[in-house]
């Protein structure tokens, strides 16, 4: 009897040992979102309704563009402070240009331990008698995964209007994040190029595409007919994508936002 009760326990004790090693795989959930400085397709400028949408996916990190602070359309919100405060989350700004008395630009929220950032100008035209052009630029924050190791997180936005100031972004975007030597890092943001274009293809060069085959369009968001939003990734930052979707919203702005989800390899 005695050898039978160490036997049950010496099984138990052995089913324990390995419940304790066998962790759940650590998972990070990446957000990119156009949010057309706060406006829906409704013309209203409704922040809490964008909160909404983010806080649903929810995402550990959160590439936003089309951000404004102080600016006169927006009714002179800090609209990246106040998504922060909205979703809980931390929040570093990156702005681009001054528009309207205020400042418009790039943003990143963050569930992830934020340790430094980086605010990154990138070539563009200038706006002339023909078109109207807007500087371009990129924010990226070092953060802490769960498995202590740091990634780079980078929200960037593309010319909308001039192809070349495009691939002049894909190149620099690549060179600046992609080195050697530089940290891995996820890049995510509203490229406003097609897929097969010429810069997709040159990001493609440096880093893997977390999208849905075949590719879901992504604007404008009411009947959306081109994927111009993205998120790519590196394998080299430890991650491997689980999934990839674009979400069905189609009022809260004119761009619907991508959500990729990764697994965080512990080896």
């Amino acid at each position: 009897m005695q050898r039978v009760f160490l036997l049950v326990i010496a099984y138990f004790g052995l089913a324990g040992l390995v419940i304790a090693q066998a962790e759940p795989p650590k998972v990070i959930r990446v957000l990119c979102y156009n949010i057309h400085y706060g406006q829906g397709m409704d013309g209203k400028y409704d922040l809490p309704r964008l909160a909404k949408v983010i806080r649903d996916a929810r995402p550990d990190l959160v590439a936003l563009q089309e951000v404004d602070v102080g600016v006169l359309r927006s009714g002179r919100l800090h609209e990246a402070q106040e998504l922060g405060r909205l979703t809980g989350m931390a929040v570093r700004y990156g702005p681009t240009q001054h528009y309207q008395g205020g400042l418009y630009g790039n943003a990143v929220l963050s569930k992830l331990p934020i340790e430094d950032v980086l605010i990154q100008p990138l070539p563009y035209s200038e706006s002339d008698a023909t078109r109207t052009t807007y500087p371009r630029g990129a924010i990226a924050v070092k953060v802490r995964l769960p498995t202590g190791k740091f990634i780079q997180f980078i929200s960037t936005h593309f010319q909308h209007n001039v192809a070349e100031d495009r691939v002049a972004e894909a190149k620099a975007i690549s060179k600046l994040f992609a080195g050697e030597g530089n940290l891995p890092n996820i890049l995510a943001g509203d490229m406003n190029a097609k897929p097969g274009s010429p810069p997709i293809e040159i990001l493609e060069k440096h880093w893997s595409h977390a999208a849905n085959q075949p590719f879901s369009p992504t604007a404008p968001s009411v009947t959306p007919t081109s994927r111009i939003d993205y998120i790519f990734y590196q394998a080299s930052a430890g991650l491997r994508l689980l999934e990839s979707e674009v979400i069905d919203e189609p009022m809260a702005s004119d761009h619907r936002p991508v959500l990729a989800v990764f697994e965080i390899e512990t080896r």
